[in-house]
């Protein structure tokens, strides 16, 4: 089988964050680090992790469109050359594509209808946004109205919307369905995974487990800014196909697999323990994770853990 180009290859990616502290000592806050994560044209990756694992500091990286504060290091490469940020600026919107977290992001003084189109008036673009929109139940009308007189519900279907509209080639998903029916969530999903069938990488940002597995091709797993584990979503199938404690611990947690819960809480940025960030929370933790973890190819899969087999 012939294998898929690579379209974003990101490796040992960081970003920090100036701050002072105590009147001007400036002091560097080391939110990602060591991260890596590749997409395949025609494939969908799941980025999944909790609440502050930097899983939406990597799209905003990716884009170019981190805070002033903010600074990277590590490698971005888009379709095998760096992403710089003139290519970041050239690209952002075209060929790459945010569906982004908040609905914030819609223009407030701009209608719908000329915000999801870009301008375009012909009649090929007006046809594909009618379809588009009764996919998401959404009437022709609401193109002539603005963001705030649409509900939240409502605004995150059009967020959608704009990454359908045009021919991206590659599509970052973050966190794109709170707020949204179950039903509507399935159906946002299976157009994500369309475009990657189209040949279209997607990146999809989430925190949860279940709905990305129904759609993903791998699953990249978070945990305190760096990457603990990558594995293909078929791995999930049971837990013995896993390998990082961590990955095993979010498998058990799914409503099928009991609920069950590890004790403990991640660890803040400024708190971390050394070496494995999961340590304090792991049945298996020794003095040799306390050191370097480096990342290794076990199974098929890639995995930070100096215990997995």
């Amino acid at each position: 089988m012939e294998k898929k180009k690579i379209i974003l290859d990101i490796r040992d990616f960081s970003v920090s964050f100036e701050q002072y502290e105590k009147g001007f000592r400036k002091t560097g806050l080391p939110v990602i680090r060591n991260l890596d994560v590749t997409v395949h044209e025609g494939e969908m990756v799941a980025v999944v992790g909790s609440s502050g694992s930097g899983k939406s500091l990597l799209a905003h990286g990716i884009l170019g469109i981190l805070p002033y504060n903010a600074s990277t290091g590590g490698e971005l490469l888009y379709d095998g050359a760096p992403l710089t940020k003139e290519r970041q600026k050239a690209l952002r919107g075209n060929e790459i594509v945010l569906v982004p977290q908040s609905v914030a992001f819609l223009d407030p003084l701009m209608k719908i209808g000329p915000q999801i189109r870009k301008g375009r008036k012909d009649k090929a673009s007006g046809e594909k946004l009618r379809r588009i929109f009764e996919g998401y139940h959404l009437k022709e009308e609401v193109q002539d109205l603005y963001p705030f007189e649409l509900s939240g519900g409502m605004n995150r279907r059009i967020l959608v919307s704009t990454a359908l509209m045009g021919n991206p080639r590659l599509v970052i998903a973050d966190e794109p369905t709170p707020g949204l029916h179950m039903d509507m969530v399935r159906r946002v999903m299976s157009h994500f995974r369309e475009l990657a069938d189209k040949g279209a990488g997607v990146l999809l940002i989430t925190h949860d487990l279940e709905q990305a597995l129904e759609v993903a091709d791998r699953v990249v797993v978070f945990y305190a800014g760096t990457t603990v584990e990558e594995a293909d979503a078929a791995d999930f199938r049971s837990e013995e196909g896993l390998r990082h404690p961590y990955t095993r611990a979010l498998w058990r947690a799914l409503p099928q697999n009991g609920f069950q819960f590890i004790r403990g809480t991640q660890p803040y940025v400024k708190e971390l323990p050394g070496g494995c960030p999961f340590g304090p929370r792991c049945g298996q933790c020794t003095e040799e994770c306390k050191g370097e973890i480096p990342v290794r190819e076990i199974r098929g899969g890639r995995v930070r853990c100096v215990h997995a087999v």
